[in-house]
């Protein structure tokens, strides 16, 4: 018996028990969403006038050590706090991609700390280090303070997004897993939509952070709630631990308790003692073929997702219109983003479906370059289009990713990807801010179908069940669930 049939038998497809665990993700995950997010509200472009002696209300003159910021649409920013203009221009960009530095980090550490010690310890330790790290860095003096703080809020931010994702998986049927592309990303799309909304009440940036962080300490009475993934128990050989963490959900979810035990001994991971695999390390992913292909390719895949969607998220923020209405309308468009995503899932092969994504943000990019520069309604639509098709890329390439990979390295997998993607949405910002508008957008498009096009060389995934070891990946072909 496959270890997919064997643990969908037991707790079933999703029930009551996966309900309350994904609605504790949900709530938690908020603080990660808004950090996400809230980049154009702390760090925005700005105007001012010079009010310099020799060059008295100029506007956006350069250099000028008087500057009288617009406040119009945000009071106070990380920018004018510590005056990042002109010669600091470069200082802003970076504290916009120092969070991408931070969640590149965290996806590694806490990718490796995931397989090594389990799902709910890093789960638990991002969502709370997370909390702590926003509200610190809203109270910081010194700019080079604020910057370490983003890039730890970073650190935890990929230790949330990877971990409490791949627990759901893990916990979920394989019949349930493309409904969890929806699901899990409903965090953010809320938080996309909420953020402008607080923003608009709360227009200085210490204070939004503390908005954003101070009432989810609550997390650390998760504790107590979450569970561990058994699938990654009974890898790690603790099959007593795995039969008791099934016993209470299947109790939750009102299905049978009494053969739990021998239902587990009919999974076959008795290889990973043969291939001494109990800890899965990134060195893992580049030792056998099969895997170093599947690995190097998604590594290209999530640059180009997250450089497409970052840099398109940051570029809404500078368009034409209300500042906050233009965020929100983006936060909401994501909502069919969500839907199609899902629908995909469930009739498309994996790899149809990513690459039609990349191909309505490459598409609807290279149409918003030819568009007038007064036609701001259409401009933004299809700037909107574009976000939507790389986000929509990014909810499955989530799920591809987990499907892919064997059980022993999936979350080192999992982390050395969003690695890549880090990297990607790192350099988004420098691309936003080269100053000519369509050769950032121009940027955007070809990556997104560079993306599109690796997709060819990986394999379906779609309907088949969890591989739980590198062996077992190696000597795959397409093992469809009956």
């Amino acid at each position: 018996m496959s270890a997919d049939d064997a643990y969908e038998k037991v707790i079933g497809r999703f029930g009551k028990y996966q309900s309350w665990v994904m609605f504790l993700i949900y709530i938690g995950r908020f603080p990660t969403d808004f950090q996400l997010t809230n980049v154009v509200f702390i760090l925005p472009s700005v105007e001012y006038e010079c009010t310099d002696d020799q060059v008295l209300n100029t506007t956006n003159y350069c250099p000028c050590t008087n500057p009288k910021y617009d406040t119009s649409n945000v009071v106070e920013s990380v920018t004018t706090t510590w005056n990042l203009i002109c010669n600091k221009t470069q200082l802003a960009s970076f504290a916009q991609s120092t969070l991408q530095i931070g969640i590149l980090a965290g996806s590694l550490i806490y990718g490796y700390f995931s397989d090594r010690y389990g799902r709910k310890v890093t789960t638990l330790t991002s969502l709370i280090t997370n909390v702590l790290f926003i509200i610190i860095s809203g109270i910081v003096p010194k700019l080079w303070m604020f910057l370490v703080c983003r890039f730890l809020i970073g650190t935890s931010v990929g230790g949330t997004m990877l971990c409490s994702y791949i627990l759901m998986v893990e916990l979920s049927g394989t019949s349930f897993r493309p409904y969890l592309t929806g699901l899990t990303e409903m965090a953010y799309v809320t938080a996309s939509i909420i953020q402008p909304m607080i923003a608009y009440y709360v227009r200085e940036w210490r204070y939004l952070q503390l908005v954003t962080s101070v009432p989810w300490i609550f997390v650390v009475l998760y504790y107590w709630l979450l569970p561990e993934s058994p699938r990654w128990l009974l890898t790690m050989g603790k099959k007593k631990e795995a039969v008791n963490v099934l016993t209470k959900i299947a109790k939750w979810n009102n299905r049978p308790t009494e053969n739990i035990g021998a239902i587990i001994d009919k999974i076959k991971v008795h290889s990973l003692n043969r291939e001494k695999q109990k800890h899965g390390s990134y060195l893992d992913l580049f030792k056998t073929t099969k895997l170093r292909i599947y690995t190097i390719v998604m590594a290209i895949v999530w640059f180009c997702c997250a450089h497409t969607f970052f840099g398109i998220n940051q570029y809404i923020g500078r368009l034409q219109g209300n500042f906050y209405f233009n965020v929100m309308l983006s936060g909401f468009f994501l909502l069919p983003g969500v839907v199609l995503s899902v629908l995909s899932c469930l009739f498309l092969q994996r790899k149809v479906g990513v690459i039609v994504s990349f191909l309505i943000a490459a598409v609807s990019l290279t149409v918003f370059i030819f568009i007038p520069s007064n036609a701001y309604t259409t401009s933004l639509v299809f700037a909107i289009l574009g976000q939507m098709g790389a986000y929509m890329a990014f909810i499955q390439i989530y799920l591809y990713t987990s499907e892919v990979f064997p059980t022993v390295v999936r979350n080192s997998a999992m982390g050395f990807a969003s690695m890549s993607a880090r990297v990607g949405g790192f350099a988004a910002p420098f691309v936003v801010n080269i100053g000519v508008e369509w050769a950032s957008i121009t940027v955007f498009s070809t990556v997104a179908l560079i993306a599109g096009f690796s997709c060819f060389l990986l394999p379906k995934t779609k309907d088949t069940v969890l591989l739980n070891t590198i062996q077992q990946t190696e000597q795959s072909d397409v093992k469809v669930k009956t």
